[in-house]
């Protein structure tokens, strides 16, 4: 699975000239990048570790252990100040929680019954809708097109070889990652630091717990499936994090959300080289298409973002 924090764009930062003062240097300039890309390879490869992980505790008791680790070692770091919070606030914030609550739990279930590729191919209609939708542009007709196109490919014609029960946890994921997205900005806004994000980890720990209790008992206490939960709460949540946290100081937004859309290439990979989850030619050209198609629209808002510049 995969997570998103909506970074600011760096005003000016494709302004500044090879060898001018303030530019980084070649290694300065791929460190976001590269922090980015290791943040993505560790989301995907946990989200594989995770699904070797759910014959022993469930794809909810998995979501559980992931959950509840990460917001210990969150709340723990950030220590957040509970006090002081206007009502709007504590909104916002269990909005926040609801939203990463539910990505989690639908993703997981959806890797539990198709493989992770085209379960984050799936998801990844989300986020790209809401692109869509947002920039209003003619020219987004053909990334939605290109995206249906993929879909329409992940399915073989009509999703029969697929579990159409994972293919709506999948797309019920999507629509969470957009509400995800939404409150992330605005959790951002309200919250300093990462405060926020440890708090809205909290209720949607809070939220999940029961259900993971309920499904997988006493499972979740064995040592073993403790430790990898742990695992997968560092390799999914505490790691990516912090990474995007250090890159998006120096990184474009425009660049992030690119990168962004490389994620189902990442999950095909870690799914075939951790869990052996081949996939066949036209599932691979389905996830070129919606990396395209996302990549497209991503491109297509900031040339939409920079045209006043230009006109100017």
């Amino acid at each position: 699975m995969t997570t998103v924090n909506t970074p600011t764009a760096t005003s000016g930062s494709s302004a500044t000239t090879p060898g001018s003062p303030g530019t980084p240097g070649r290694l300065g300039s791929f460190g976001p990048v590269g922090l980015v890309l290791a943040g993505g390879v560790s989301v995907q490869f946990g989200g594989a570790l995770a699904v070797s992980l759910m014959p022993r505790a469930g794809a909810l008791g998995v979501v559980t252990l992931r959950l509840v680790a990460a917001a210990v070692v969150l709340l723990l770091f950030c220590r957040p100040r509970l006090r002081g919070h206007s009502r709007a606030d504590w909104g916002t914030v269990i909005a926040f929680g609801v939203a990463l609550g539910g990505m989690n739990s639908l993703f997981y279930e959806a890797v539990a019954r198709i493989p992770l590729g085209p379960a984050v191919t799936l998801e990844v209609l989300g986020p790209l809708a809401l692109s869509v939708v947002s920039s209003r542009r003619l020219v987004n007709v053909v990334w939605a097109a290109l995206a249906l196109g993929g879909v329409f490919l992940l399915g073989g014609g009509g999703f029969s070889g697929v579990d159409p029960v994972g293919v709506g946890f999948a797309l019920g994921a999507g629509v969470m990652w957009t509400a995800y997205i939404v409150f992330s900005a605005r959790t951002g806004r309200r919250f300093p630091q990462a405060d926020g994000l440890a708090m809205a980890m909290a209720v949607a720990a809070l939220l999940v717990l029961p259900l993971g209790i309920a499904s997988s008992g006493d499972r979740l206490l064995d040592p073993t499936t403790l430790g990898l939960g742990a695992a997968v709460a560092v390799l999914s949540s505490v790691l990516p994090y912090t990474l995007e946290l250090l890159a998006l100081r120096n990184l474009p937004a425009a660049t992030f959300a690119i990168l962004m859309s490389l994620d189902p290439a990442l999950a095909a990979t870690a799914g075939f080289l951790i869990l052996g989850q081949a996939l066949s030619a036209p599932e691979i050209a389905a996830i070129a298409l919606v990396i395209a198609a996302s990549i497209g629209a991503v491109r297509t808002q900031v040339g939409r973002s920079r045209a006043p510049a230009l006109d100017s």
